[in-house]
């Protein structure tokens, strides 16, 4: 899509700090860290939100999920970080190009959603 900002990450016409790519995927630093390890995984294709996927992006899901843990552990997170998928309006989904979230790097990350 020409206007989306993940897609002009992926193209080389924004700038990132650019982690892993292949053919599929491409991983990132985010620019407003909320951890010490705060990066991106995103699909190449532009899919809008989880709410867009279906049987046909299995495979994809499960490559952006097992590179996710091996960046992780790469980034020094092996004893844990935390994946988000946004979704939606209501799920708080600010870009719409399915990203992925993983956040580590603090002893102890604070509880998402309050009781």
């Amino acid at each position: 899509m020409e206007d989306c900002v993940f897609c002009k990450i992926i193209d080389g016409r924004i700038p990132s700090k650019k982690l892993y790519e292949d053919e599929d995927i491409f991983a990132f630093h985010d620019i407003h860290p909320v951890a010490p390890v705060h990066f991106m995984v995103i699909p190449k294709v532009h899919i809008p939100s989880l709410a867009e996927v279906d049987s046909s992006h299995q495979m994809l899901l499960g490559k952006m999920l097992a590179l996710a843990s091996k960046l992780a552990i790469g980034q020094g997170c092996g004893d844990g970080w935390r994946t988000i998928i946004n979704t939606g309006r209501v799920g708080r989904q600010e870009v719409y190009h399915l990203h992925m979230h993983v956040i580590g790097g603090n002893e102890v990350l604070p509880r998402m959603i309050k009781r």
